[in-house]
C-alpha cells in the first residue's frame, strides 16, 4: 500500500469515527434544540474530510470538459440529501463511495515504471580507436564511421559491422535466445549483445541515439502510452448514468411545477430521487468483485496488478507467446546423434572430449550427453566462431560447425535441422553430426489446449530464433502462427499487426519472460510475465505475473477473470433493477427516505455478498 492509499485510509477511519459520534448525538436527541444550519455544519466537517477530493475532481473535470462522471454524480446526490435535511444519509453515501474507491485503488495498484534490469543492457563505454591508440569513451561520443574494439566479456556499445575477428555473441538481452550467435568479419552486430571469447574490430554504422539499445528503451517508454488502457467500469457507467438521472430529477421537479404543483413538494421528491439514484451498491460491489477476483488469482499463484487488467483478461481472444523461457525451457540438450559409422556413443565421447573445456551451452549439453569414458586429447585449439581443433591418437580431430568442416575441406552429410548441429571429423574423414536443441516445457501443449477450451481463439509465437527452429516448436505445440528472426522492435511491429487483426471488443495478450519482451508486454492489451525465471523488466512491465511459470495458470486466470466479470454484471443488473423500481416509486410519492436507504444500503449488502463469492476457494 503506497503513501496515498494510507492517507485515504486514515481519512476513511477519521470520517467513520466522527460519523459514529454524530449518530450517537443525533439518536440521543441532543440536536433537537440546535438550529438546522448548526447541525449541517457538524456534518459538513467530516464530509469535507472524506469528500474534498471528490468535489475537487468533479470541478476539475467540468473545467476540462468531462462533465458527467461518478464524481459529479456523488456530489449531486449528497448535495440533494443535505438539501432535504438527510445529513446522515449524505455523509454515509460519500463514506461508502470512498470505501469502494479505496478497494478499487488497492486492486488497481500497479508497478510499471521501474525497468531496472533493462538499464543493465545499456553499455557504459566504448573502446574507440584513435591516432594515439585505443581510448575508453562514452558511447555518445562515438560517431558513425569510427572504429571500436569489443574485447571478450564486454557489451557491444553500438551497432556496427565487424572488420576483423570472430567470436560468439550472447544475444539473450535482445532476442531472448540463450544460444550464442557466431559472428565473423563482414557481419552486422547490434548493441546490447555480450561478446564471447574473441576480440572484434567494429566499424560503427549508427550513432548511439539510433542504436538497438536506445530503440529498445524508447519502445518500452512509448509502448505503454500507445496502449489504450481500458477505463474502469464505474467511469464508463457514470458517463451515461449521471446525465440520465440528473436530467430525470430535473424533469421530475420542473414538469409538475409548471403544471401547477407545489414546488417544495416536487423539489423534495426530486432530491429523494437523486439520493435513491446514488450508485452506492455499484461503487462498492463492483471493485469488491474485482478485488475478489484478484484475490482468487493470487491464491492460484497469479499476481494480477489491477482490476482493469482482470477485466481485459476476461475478453481475451488471442494470446501471443515468446518462445525461449516461456514455451521452452531455455536449456539445451542433445536431441539426435547421426554417426557416419553407426557408433553414436563413440561420436558423442569424441565430441565431448573436444568441448569439455568450453562454457558454451551447446558444448555443455554435448558433454552432459556423453557421460563417462571421454578420451584425452592433446593440442586443443579453439577457433572462435567455428569450433575446436585437437589431436586424438596422433590424428587431427575437428569438432564444430559446418564452417569449420568446410574450412578444413571435410565433406559430409551436412544437415538443415531445426536445431544447432555439431559436426566431427578425424583426419579429414567425416564422423557424423550431433543435433542440440531447446526443450519444450513439460505440460506446455496441454496448457495451450486448455487455453482453447477457455475460449482463446488464436495462439501465436514470436521468437528471435531462426525460422526453422520456431516452426518446429510451433508444430510440436500446436500453435496457429509463428513469426521468427525478430528483434524487440520487430516483435512490437508484429504485435501491432496482430492488434489490427483482432476481433473488435476483444483483447490480445502477450506472454513473455525476458528483457527483450518488455516493449511487447507494455504494448499488448494484457501482458503476462513468468515470475520465477522472468527478468525484473518483464515482471514489472507486465499486467499479470505467473509466479511459478506454470503455463497452465493462464487458463485458470482467464476462467477466474470471466467468472469475476459475470458476477460484476449480475450486481449491475440487480442494483439497477432495484434502483429503477424505487426511483419510480419515489417519483410517484410512494417511496421516502427509508426506501432510498434500502436502495442504497440494502442493495449494497446483497451485492457485496454476491461479490464475496469470488473470495471463496
Amino acid at each position: 500500500m503506497d503513501k496515498k492509499q494510507k492517507t485515504v485510509l486514515v481519512r476513511i477511519v477519521v470520517t467513520a469515527v466522527l460519523f459514529a459520534a454524530l449518530e450517537v448525538v443525533r439518536r440521543l436527541g441532543l440536536f433537537n434544540a440546535w438550529p438546522r444550519y448548526a447541525v449541517l455544519v457538524c456534518y459538513l466537517v467530516p464530509y469535507g474530510v472524506i469528500a474534498w477530493d471528490v468535489v475537487w475532481k468533479a470541478l476539475r473535470n467540468i473545467r476540462h470538459g468531462s462533465v458527467f462522471d461518478e464524481n459529479l454524480l456523488m456530489v449531486i446526490a449528497t448535495a440533494a440529501a443535505f438539501a432535504i435535511g438527510e445529513n446522515d444519509e449524505a455523509l454515509a453515501v460519500m463514506l461508502f463511495y470512498q470505501v469502494g474507491e479505496w478497494f478499487q485503488k488497492l486492486a488497481v495498484g500497479r508497478s510499471r515504471d521501474s525497468i531496472r534490469e533493462l538499464m543493465e543492457i545499456v553499455p557504459q563505454f566504448a573502446n574507440l580507436e584513435t591516432g594515439a591508440g585505443v581510448e575508453r569513451v562514452d558511447p555518445d561520443d562515438v560517431e558513425v564511421g569510427d572504429v571500436i574494439r569489443v574485447r571478450p566479456g564486454e557489451r557491444v556499445p553500438l551497432d556496427g559491422v565487424v572488420l576483423e575477428g570472430s567470436s560468439f555473441l550472447n544475444t539473450a538481452a535482445l532476442t531472448g535466445e540463450s544460444l550464442p550467435r557466431p559472428v565473423e568479419a563482414g557481419e552486422t552486430i547490434c548493441s546490447g549483445c555480450v561478446n564471447g571469447e574473441g576480440t572484434l574490430r567494429v566499424q560503427v554504422i549508427r550513432a548511439f541515439e539510433d542504436s538497438t539499445v536506445a530503440r529498445i528503451l524508447e519502445l518500452v517508454e512509448n509502448a505503454g502510452s500507445k496502449k489504450a488502457r481500458a477505463e474502469a467500469f464505474i467511469t464508463r457507467f457514470a458517463r451515461v448514468y449521471t446525465p440520465v438521472v440528473t436530467g430525470l430529477a430535473l424533469l421530475l421537479f420542473l414538469i409538475p411545477v409548471l403544471c401547477g404543483g407545489v414546488w417544495q413538494e416536487w423539489l423534495r421528491r426530486a432530491c429523494i430521487f437523486l439520493v435513491i439514484s446514488c450508485p452506492c451498491a455499484l461503487v462498492i460491489s463492483v471493485p469488491l468483485g474485482f478485488f475478489g477476483g484478484v484475490g482468487a488469482c493470487s491464491r492460484a499463484g497469479v499476481l494480477v496488478k489491477g482490476s482493469v487488467d482482470l477485466e481485459a483478461a476476461a475478453r481475451l481472444s488471442q494470446l501471443v507467446f515468446d518462445k525461449t523461457g516461456t514455451l521452452t525451457q531455455g536449456a539445451f540438450r542433445v536431441s539426435a546423434v547421426h554417426p557416419a559409422n553407426g557408433d553414436a556413443g563413440a561420436l558423442l565421447r569424441l565430441a565431448a572430449a573436444a568441448e569439455a573445456g568450453s562454457t558454451h551451452p551447446v558444448a555443455q549439453s554435448v558433454v552432459a550427453a556423453a557421460g563417462e569414458g571421454v578420451p584425452a586429447l592433446s593440442e586443443l585449439r579453439e577457433i572462435p566462431g567455428h569450433g575446436v581443433v585437437a589431436v586424438y591418437a596422433g590424428k587431427q580431430l575437428l569438432v564444430g560447425n559446418e564452417r569449420l568442416m568446410r574450412r578444413y575441406g571435410v565433406d559430409g552429410a551436412f544437415r538443415d535441422d531445426a536445431a544447432t548441429v555439431v559436426y566431427a571429423a578425424l583426419d579429414g574423414a567425416y564422423l557424423g553430426a550431433i543435433c542440440v536443441s531447446d526443450t519444450v516445457k513439460p505440460g506446455a501443449r496441454e496448457a495451450l489446449s486448455a487455453l482453447r477450451g477457455a475460449g482463446v481463439q488464436k495462439l501465436t509465437m514470436l521468437t528471435g530464433d531462426r525460422r526453422a527452429v520456431g516452426e518446429a516448436a510451433a508444430a510440436e505445440l500446436g500453435l496457429d502462427d509463428v513469426r521468427a528472426d525478430l528483434l524487440p522492435d520487430g516483435k512490437v511491429a508484429a504485435l501491432e499487426d496482430l492488434l489490427k487483426e483482432k476481433t473488435p471488443g476483444t483483447t490480445l495478450g502477450y506472454v513473455g519472460d525476458g528483457i527483450n519482451d518488455a516493449p511487447v508486454l507494455a504494448r499488448a492489451d494484457v501482458g503476462f510475465a513468468m515470475g520465477s525465471m522472468g527478468s525484473d523488466a518483464a515482471i514489472e512491465t507486465a499486467d499479470i505475473v505467473i509466479m511459478d511459470d506454470d503455463l497452465g495458470k493462464l487458463g485458470v486466470t482467464i476462467r477466474i477473470a470471466r467468472k469475476t466479470v459475470r458476477i460484476v454484471k449480475e450486481n449491475i443488473v440487480f442494483a439497477l433493477a432495484v434502483k429503477v423500481l424505487v426511483m419510480l416509486l419515489g417519483a410517484l410519492g410512494f417511496a421516502g427516505m427509508w426506501a432510498a436507504v434500502f436502495a442504497d444500503v440494502g442493495v449494497s449488502v446483497l451485492a457485496i455478498l454476491n461479490s464475496m463469492r469470488m473470495m471463496r476457494k
